[in-house]
């Protein structure tokens, strides 16, 4: 992948949402209308922190958030969540 050209600021986090789940385990396929928004998604880009409080996350962390957590932005296409590193529940 080249490299991203946008960085956040502060204490923001780019994030990529994960696909929505498009089947139940036992195979039944979820139509677009009832489909659970993500809560998952990877680090894309990260600001540099506020003055006092270093960023904690890094590129390429996965991440669990909160499910209204962040504004949802396109960028080139592709659909990312902007947010707060506060908003980000756990890195896997």
């Amino acid at each position: 992948m080249a490299e991203f050209k946008y960085r956040p600021l502060k204490d923001r986090v780019l994030v990529e949402p994960h696909k929505a789940e498009e089947k139940t385990k036992s195979g039944i396929i979820i139509p677009d209308s009832a489909q659970e928004k993500p809560q998952k998604g990877k680090v894309i880009a990260v600001g540099n922190g506020k003055k006092d409080e270093p960023m904690s996350l890094k590129k390429g962390d996965v991440v669990m958030y909160g499910k209204y957590s962040g504004t949802e932005i396109k960028i080139d296409g592709k659909d990312y969540i902007i947010m707060k590193e506060d908003d980000i529940l756990l890195v896997e």
